[in-house]
């Protein structure tokens, strides 16, 4: 089990620690380079925090990271006293570690309790028999709870909050179009940074104010009933919103199974090519669509009728460029009904745990558009986001040149930070109001998340909250353990250039070496 002492107050230690340097991290000096986890023999501590520096050293010096590039930074979150570091002032690429900044700047900006609502409008009120003039427009505003994951599958279930505002204004029957808005972030539906092909696959769905079941729609590929005809595709979807183009084939039993899915960007169609054995389990693809909002009022619409409420127009949509040529102005419609997304507390477990990039995004979008003066019409609704990450940062104590991000995912290339500055965030965070609400959304090792299959059976299993980041060079650990000794520790494990396929098993041995650490850095 962990041994974590949830923050509630400040240890004498942890003064100690915030009134020391950039960020509040004193440590020893450690000359950069090759080998930099030695300290001098003036300060050479004894028994196993010596032994674990020589065993560090030796991790990162192994002939398979000669062309590879190690960060790290370990910190005692008692003492203020660095164990480790490496590399600590140059930067890297985080990868999803992006996740730890942007939940932070949101916690902090927004409030663990915050929630995101989505809003049905309309020009008019229903009359006495329930029909509604005009469009009705349904308003979203980042919500990325309406999932059907969150619901058991269920995607009428996720929509029933705004079917039930709709029944109870007394709507029966909407006289013009289902609009779906998703005006209210302003910028492109791809993360500034991304590579154009993340867009073919889930972890890439386009970022959308308007939002429902992560941008995806499921699609099955199965065997067809005999080897030499095309697998038999389907949409698992209660309202079709791509179209499929089946180039595949069914072979004969035994064979493999190699399927291809290719959607062209700003379509949804879906080329399906490849082959599947006749006797083949199939394959269950998560498919990202162009113009989610789209998608949301086709379900939408979907969940109406089975209420028995119809729309006599069409399902349409309407973004952020159209609005700039003909702006909405909300204070002149009527708000007939609305929906609330969970607390932002849930949100962060959803981000985190299974390092979910749309939903970090969104969140960058909202922490931006909360910080959006009347008179700022020209940024977007990320570049915004970035600018309060920056302003949050150097409130933290992080210099500004240790960070570098154009988006909140991770899922740019782009984006850099120092070991350093990540420690100085996650100590941070460690003091923070919302510190609780922080930790509990990291995914932990041996248990949940993307860490549950990892560390099983080790001192670090149910002790390790960290949270992970890759991208194809780049691999990332950092979080927080309890050691042995009881020592609280902030850590950052970053490895970049590196093609080697043990990497994030040589993270997870260095972890399990913190877990088990039976002296105290200040001993």
């Amino acid at each position: 089990m962990m041994q974590w002492r949830l923050w509630g107050a400040l240890s004498a230690g942890m003064a100690v620690l915030a009134m020391n340097g950039p960020g509040g991290l004193p440590g020893l000096a450690v000359p950069e380079g090759r080998g930099s986890g030695a300290i001098s023999p003036n300060q050479q501590p004894l028994g196993e925090i010596s032994k674990l520096r020589r065993e560090l050293t030796e991790l990162i010096n192994q002939p398979k990271y000669a062309a590879a590039f190690w960060g790290i930074k370990i910190v005692s979150l008692d003492t203020g006293r660095t164990l480790f570091e490496h590399n600590a002032q140059k930067l890297l690429s985080p990868a999803s570690n992006c996740k730890l900044y942007t939940v932070a700047v949101a916690l902090d900006r927004l409030g663990a309790d915050y929630r995101i609502k989505t809003s049905l409008y309309a020009a008019t009120r229903p009359n006495a028999g329930g029909f509604l003039e005009g469009d009705l427009i349904v308003y979203g505003r980042g919500d990325p709870t309406i999932n059907e994951k969150l619901q058991g599958g269920d995607t009428f279930k996720a929509l029933e909050a705004l079917v039930r505002a709709l029944t109870n204004a007394g709507v029966k029957r909407i006289k013009g179009d289902l609009v779906g808005d998703d005006s209210f972030f302003r910028g492109p539906e791809f993360g500034s940074g991304w590579a154009w092909d993340d867009a073919e696959y889930s972890y890439g769905a386009e970022i959308s104010a308007l939002t429902i079941n992560e941008n995806t729609v499921k699609l099955s590929a199965m065997p067809g009933a005999r080897a030499g005809i095309p697998a038999a595709l389907a949409l698992l979807s209660p309202a079709p919103y791509l179209v499929l183009s089946n180039r595949t084939v069914t072979i004969e039993k035994g064979g493999s199974r190699a399927l291809t899915f290719y959607r062209p960007l700003e379509e949804n169609v879906v080329y399906v090519s490849g082959q599947v054995p006749l006797t083949g389990a199939g394959q269950i693809e998560e498919v990202p669509v162009h113009n989610p909002a789209g998608l949301f009022v086709a379900l939408f619409k979907e969940a109406l009728a089975r209420h028995g409420i119809e729309v006599e127009g069409i399902a349409r949509t309407t973004h952020w460029l159209d609005r700039q040529a003909a702006p909405l102005d909300c204070s002149k419609l009527i708000e007939l009904g609305s929906a609330e997304s969970l607390p932002l507390s849930e949100i962060a477990r959803q981000i985190e745990k299974p390092s979910q990039n749309l939903y970090a995004d969104l969140l960058l979008d909202q922490v931006g558009e909360w910080a959006r003066s009347p008179g700022d019409t020209n940024r977007t609704s990320e570049e915004l986001g970035i600018a309060e990450l920056e302003k949050f940062l150097q409130e933290a104590g992080i210099k500004r040149d240790e960070v570098f991000f154009e988006e909140g995912s991770g899922l740019s290339r782009n984006n850099l930070a120092t070991p350093e500055a990540t420690v100085a965030l996650l100590a941070f965070m460690s003091r923070h109001k919302a510190a609780e609400t922080y930790l509990a959304a990291l995914p932990i090792a041996g248990v949940d998340g993307t860490l549950r299959n990892r560390m099983k059976g080790t001192r670090a299993a149910g002790d390790v909250r960290a949270k992970t980041g890759s991208l194809r060079w780049a691999d990332s650990l950092s979080g927080y353990v309890t050691t042995a000794a009881g020592e609280r520790l902030a850590f950052c494990l970053m490895l970049n250039r590196s093609n080697g396929g043990s990497a994030r098993l040589d993270l997870d041995a260095i972890a399990v070496k913190l877990a088990g650490l039976k002296d105290r850095v200040g001993s």
